[in-house]
């Protein structure tokens, strides 16, 4: 089913940040069309499932070889969208090629039944799929984040639903396209076009059996409570204001460079990103000063040109956002060290800014800053910075830097997070789980706990027909 065609209603459109330009337009979905694409992955879900794990997994990782071929177009086409650097473009496509060639190889593996230990007989637990799951998807990385909801669920033979964020429809469009190249059968994959509003309707349908948001706590909270609502699987990945804890001076220059690329990768709107950084006072001067002078050489510009070191943000109006949050900062008191404007540049750029005195009664505090503004905060000793860090609403990531590795890992056995780096910023990787707690959703994508996340992991137990019968109490 071509579930993009015979729509109506408001358009959902490319427009480059960089230039303004309105590039393309698509319509959004008829209600009569969603249903036909419910009704397609749900018919289509019996026979995907009867294939094996490992044909289906042979699958994926076709979608990996192809999305590496693809390369060059797939990573053009993410700068047009949201304005990524064209390297950080073409890195994204690799770690998302990565993602599908891990499950594709090791997801069958994965998958495979596990046994129980009983007195007499035996017991598993059967990996199964639920059936139709939907996807929600952001805008920040329209490749990875897909790819690391729909390629385990592929594998384990639940059928997709992706609605993608409304920024970046070329972008959804071209992975639709690759997984009906890599073999994916009509109806297991389906592109739908919806608003946001129109995402409960679809969770409430009988027919979708769960689904996995990545986004705003906003819209997190919407969906988790439909979701619970009709007693449905959900998977939340939300907001971050991930801490980076600086410890000592041990190669400053090495940790102020991963502060750097920790704060500015994907000009610095990434969940998973160091936001706030705490740093032991007798270290603070010196790494305060390290981080401005790396953060005053990037360049701004045209995210094609290779030169650019700094793109624009997604949107001007995710721009002027931010600009809102430093103003409210620098009027209650906050010290700019660097930036707190936007350049004279076309396009939705705001300059690298560097904030330190940053107090609880400024939204810098605690919200999260989406977009290349770093706060730096001074502490006294471990115990300071550990309560700072765990003062955020958020629980996604963290970092912690230190020579020391008992230090360092006992700053980070203490910490509210559901990553935790050590002298590396916060990243991401196929075989490693990531996900939150707090006000950063709950479950968990990628590694081995991923794929599970939409299995039935039912339990089979055998007994023998000679055997006596158990009294049953309850």
């Amino acid at each position: 089913m071509d579930a993009h065609v015979t729509a109506q209603g408001s358009p959902i459109a490319t427009v480059n940040p960089y230039t303004g330009e309105r590039v393309r337009e698509f319509p959004a979905l008829s209600a009569e069309d969603v249903g036909r694409a419910i009704d397609a992955a749900h018919s289509s879900f019996p026979n995907w499932r009867a294939r094996s794990t490992a044909d289906r997994g042979a699958l994926v990782q076709r979608a990996g070889r192809l999305m590496r071929e693809r390369k060059e177009e797939l990573a053009h086409l993410l700068t047009l969208e949201v304005g990524k650097l064209i390297d950080s473009s073409r890195a994204e496509v690799d770690l998302a090629s990565d993602i599908l060639t891990y499950y594709g190889e090791h997801g069958p593996e994965l998958l495979e039944e596990q046994p129980l230990p009983v007195p007499e007989g035996t017991a598993v637990l059967v990996n199964e799929p639920l059936g139709v799951v939907l996807g929600v998807m952001p805008w920040n990385f329209p490749l990875y984040q897909v790819v690391r909801f729909a390629g385990p669920n592929l594998v384990l033979g639940n059928t997709i639903l992706l609605k993608h964020a409304s920024s970046c429809p070329q972008s959804a469009l071209a992975l639709e396209q690759l997984f009906t190249d890599a073999g994916v059968p009509t109806g297991v994959y389906i592109n739908i076009f919806v608003r946001g509003r129109d995402v409960g309707k679809i969770i409430d349908d009988s027919r979708v059996q769960g689904a996995s948001l990545t986004g705003s706590e906003r819209a997190g909270v919407s969906l988790g409570e439909i979701a619970g609502r009709n007693v449905k699987k959900s998977v939340l990945e939300l907001g971050g204001s991930d801490p980076f804890i600086v410890l000592d001076g041990h190669h400053l220059e090495r940790t102020v460079y991963a502060a750097f690329l920790g704060r500015l990768g994907n000009t610095g709107q990434c969940c998973v990103a160091a936001k706030r950084f705490i740093v032991l006072a007798d270290v603070y001067d010196a790494f305060v000063t390290g981080l401005r002078d790396r953060m005053s050489e990037v360049r701004p510009g045209d995210p094609v040109d290779p030169a650019t070191t700094l793109g624009p943000l997604s949107s001007e109006a995710a721009a002027e956002l931010l600009m809102e949050q430093v103003r409210d900062a620098v009027d209650k008191g906050a010290t700019v060290v660097l930036g707190g404007g936007r350049p004279d540049l076309p396009g939705a750029f705001v300059e690298p800014t560097l904030l330190t005195d940053v107090t609880p009664d400024m939204r810098a505090y605690r919200e999260e800053l989406f977009g290349p503004v770093a706060t730096v905060y001074r502490v006294a000793d471990e115990d300071e910075a550990v309560a700072l860090a765990n003062t955020s609403p958020y629980g996604l990531g963290g970092a912690v830097f230190a020579a020391d590795p008992e230090r360092a890992r006992g700053v980070a056995d203490r910490l509210e997070a559901g990553m935790v780096w050590i002298n590396h910023p916060t990243a991401s990787r196929p075989e490693l789980p990531f996900g939150g707690i707090k006000r950063s959703g709950y479950g968990r994508e990628l590694g081995d706990v991923g794929i599970l996340e939409f299995a039935n992991r039912k339990l089979v137990r055998y007994v023998d027909a000679d055997a006596p019968i158990e009294e049953v109490l309850g």
